[in-house]
């Protein structure tokens, strides 16, 4: 039997010092405590980058523009009742300085302190990515 495709969209947020910000799921949500990188799904005629810009406003009171949104990797992973399809993009620039609106906390952690966070299945494989990133820095 096949499980319904969710499609949703991360954003590795760094800091001029290459620090990427992740948040903690709120309380009352599935897979509460643990880290993941900013986003979410993407609606029915809306792009990931769309998605995105929406998102990290809803959740974080920045502002992104869709230019500023550069792909990194992505996760495919099978959870119990659906398959996860997302995209992780990289983003160094946006207006305003990121602050919970959905009850989360927030943590800037450097790329290779990310192991160390207890996080969602299909987020833990994109560190790697990141630690990529930040040694070609």
């Amino acid at each position: 039997m096949s499980k319904p495709i969710i499609l949703v969209a991360a954003a590795a947020l760094i800091d001029a010092d290459g620090r990427v910000l992740v948040a903690q799921r709120p309380k009352g949500k599935t897979m509460a405590g643990l880290w993941e990188f900013p986003g979410g799904k993407v609606h029915d005629a809306e792009t990931p980058e769309q998605a995105l810009v929406r998102e990290l406003r809803e959740e974080l009171a920045i502002e992104v523009c869709a230019p500023c949104l550069y792909p990194l990797t992505f996760a495919s992973h099978a959870y119990e009742d659906f398959h996860l399809l997302m995209p992780l993009y990289q983003c160094r620039n946006w207006e305003g300085t990121p602050a919970p609106q959905e009850g989360q906390e927030i943590r800037w952690v450097f790329p290779n302190r990310l192991r160390g966070l207890a996080m969602p299945p299909a987020d833990a494989p994109l560190i790697a990515a990141l630690c990529d990133l930040d040694k070609a820095r």
